[in-house]
């Protein structure tokens, strides 16, 4: 079996249908060339434990365990063990590539022989709320057993690497579909939920989470009456009690990945109101290059991955507090449009998802090439992968120059 064919599979904490975001836009990419199964959380519900597969319409297939309610910890792993098993036989997978973002599945996924372990670490879930206790120790030990690491961001990249010493680990910051968003210049019709909303409109979308500083909003709201504040995406772990309400705060609900660029068409800004704390220490929201293809001025707290480099850029505008960012809000309208944009889209030309992948599969393929010449020597691997002699020092490769070509061509505004 060659490389590009291998079965992929992936053991993920979100669900494939909360909201579109990394994980779809790297699987949906590797799914156009080779098997990809998307196993999510179980579903505690029935009295015998079954597994449940739905194929997608992006190729991807999402699984999901569907388990008796009241086990303990230990009976559900043993249970999705055996599901898993019985699913690998059942698709005739063998030494299928596993790729972690959870490492909760660690305790039913590593006995599996496998071409490669990857593990993709796009948050730092030991500070979200509710983390599990054993999330950290599990992380330590997929971080001994993983071929290669990769990370959603700067900050989180140099944080691992300084405490994992893992020696196959890369930053692999958030990446955008360009052509997707920018739809949003062009459209010039509101959705019906939004269309009686006056303007000028400051927008928001993603979950709605521990993440968000609300205090931020109902104070930035209260201040800037003249201001509407659209809010979309579902709300995840926190009371719906808590979120502040007033007149010109507007709370849409969810919205599908194809509709988000009708409703930024109808922004006048856009926003990224996180708080910070130790859940956002270390995130990179995929959001802000989104909000920069769609044409708005961004304004955002201090995220250390969005003020380096979009701050630094002059891409975004940073502040904290209500005063400081109402004073960015009126900056941001009263900003250049067209320079604005060139300048944007000088900058996304840099990145793209097809590229994002392109580049960590090749780290991927490397793992696996080497691995097949080390089985053909040798049957004892070693397990613990920062030990392990390190890759070859290599750039990034660039793909090939029709590809290259027509990716920076779907740039150009």
């Amino acid at each position: 079996m060659t490389t590009a064919r291998r079965p992929l599979l992936c053991f993920s904490h979100l669900r494939w249908n909360l909201v579109y975001q990394r994980p779809q836009h790297l699987l949906t990419r590797c799914a156009r060339h080779q098997r990809v199964y998307y196993f999510e959380e179980p579903n505690f519900t029935g009295t015998q434990p079954r597994i449940e597969a739905m194929p997608t319409a992006s190729g991807v297939t999402v699984v999901v365990p569907h388990l008796p309610p009241g086990l303990k910890q230990m009976a559900i792993d043993s249970a999705r063990r055996e599901l898993l098993e019985g699913f690998l036989r059942s698709e005739e997978i063998e030494a299928p590539v596993l790729w972690y973002y959870t490492p909760m599945a660690l305790p039913y996924t590593e006995h599996i022989r496998c071409s490669a372990r990857v593990y993709d670490c796009m948050d730092e879930l030991s500070l979200f709320m509710d983390a599990p206790p054993a999330l950290q120790e599990l992380e330590r030990r997929l971080l001994n057993m993983a071929d290669v690491v990769f990370t959603g961001g700067q900050t989180l990249y140099q944080y691992k690497k300084a405490t994992s010493q893992h020696q196959n680990i890369h930053a692999f910051p958030s990446s955008v579909d360009v052509p997707h968003f920018a739809q949003a210049r062009a459209l010039d019709i509101d959705p019906v939920d939004q269309a009686g909303i006056p303007h000028p409109r400051v927008g928001y979308f993603g979950v709605i989470d521990e993440r968000m500083d609300l205090a931020l909003i109902g104070g930035l709201a209260e201040l800037r009456p003249d201001l509407q504040f659209v809010m979309i995406g579902p709300v995840v772990k926190i009371d719906k009690e808590s979120l502040p309400l007033r007149d010109n705060i507007h709370w849409l609900g969810s919205k599908t990945y194809d509709e988000l660029p009708a409703y930024l068409s109808g922004w006048d800004v856009a926003l990224l109101p996180f708080a910070l704390n130790e859940s956002t220490r270390f995130i990179s929201p995929t959001k802000t290059p989104e909000y920069l293809a769609a044409g708005r001025p961004v304004v955002s707290t201090s995220i250390t991955d969005v003020v380096t480099p979009y701050g630094d850029e002059g891409l975004v505008w940073i502040a904290d507090s209500p005063d400081a960012m109402s004073s960015a809000i009126d900056e941001a309208l009263a900003s250049d449009r067209p320079a604005r944009q060139r300048h944007v889209d000088a900058f996304l030309s840099r990145t793209s998802w097809d590229r994002t992948w392109y580049e960590m599969w090749r780290h991927v393929e490397t793992v696996v090439r080497r691995a097949t010449r080390l089985t053909s020597v040798t049957s004892v691997p070693t397990t613990d992968r920062r030990k392990a002699e390190p890759p070859p020092d290599r750039r990034w490769a660039e793909p090939p120059p029709d590809r290259r070509r027509a990716e920076l061509g779907a740039h150009r505004p």
